[in-house]
C-alpha cells in the first residue's frame, strides 16, 4: 500500500503543476539532473538557484529531484557514478587503507573518490535528464488533452513569457 500511495501522491502533484508542458518538462529535467548528481547536501539550494536564474517551474524541479533521488536510489547511483568515473578516468579500483591518519592522507583519499564520482555523476545526469524532459513533456501534453486543461499563461515564476 505504501508504494501505491506514493505513486498516487506523485500523480496528483504532477497533474496539478502549473505552466506549459515545456516549462514543466524543463523544470522536471532540472530536478532530475540535480537529483542524479552526487551533490546531495546542495540539491534544493541548487534547484532553487537554477529555477530562479532560468525562470523555470520550481515545483516540477523539486518533484523531479525527489522522485529520482531517494534513499533507495542514492547508494546505487553513487556506486555506479563512481565506477563510471573511475573507468573514464582510467583510475584503478581504490582500496581504502590508511598508512597514517593525517588530515592530508584522508583528504587525498577523498579526492580520489570525489573526482571520479563527480565525473560519472555529471555524465549519468545527462543520460537521465534528456529522457526525463521528453517523457514529462509528452505526459503533460497527453494529460492536458485528456482532461482539457488550459496550458496558458499562469503568471507564476515558471512562466517564461513575462
Amino acid at each position: 500500500m505504501f508504494l501505491k500511495d506514493k505513486i498516487r501522491e506523485f500523480y496528483n502533484r504532477f497533474i496539478s503543476l502549473k505552466g506549459t508542458p515545456g516549462e514543466i518538462a524543463t523544470g522536471m529535467a532540472i530536478g532530475v539532473f540535480i537529483g542524479v548528481t552526487p551533490t546531495i547536501p546542495f540539491h534544493t539550494v541548487t534547484i532553487i538557484f537554477l529555477c530562479l536564474l532560468f525562470r523555470q517551474n520550481m515545483t516540477a524541479a523539486i518533484l523531479g529531484a525527489t522522485c529520482i533521488s531517494n534513499p533507495i536510489t542514492i547508494p546505487l547511483f553513487y556506486l555506479a557514478q563512481y565506477e563510471l568515473g573511475r573507468l573514464l578516468l582510467n583510475y584503478e579500483s581504490l582500496k581504502v587503507t590508511f598508512n597514517d591518519y593525517s588530515l592530508k592522507s584522508i583528504l587525498e583519499l577523498g579526492w580520489n573518490i570525489l573526482y571520479p564520482l563527480q565525473i560519472g555523476g555529471l555524465l549519468m545526469a545527462v543520460v537521465f535528464t534528456v529522457p526525463a524532459y521528453f517523457v514529462t513533456y509528452r505526459a503533460v501534453s497527453a494529460l492536458r488533452s485528456k482532461y482539457g486543461k488550459s496550458t496558458g499563461n499562469t503568471g507564476e515564476i515558471s512562466d517564461s513569457s513575462t
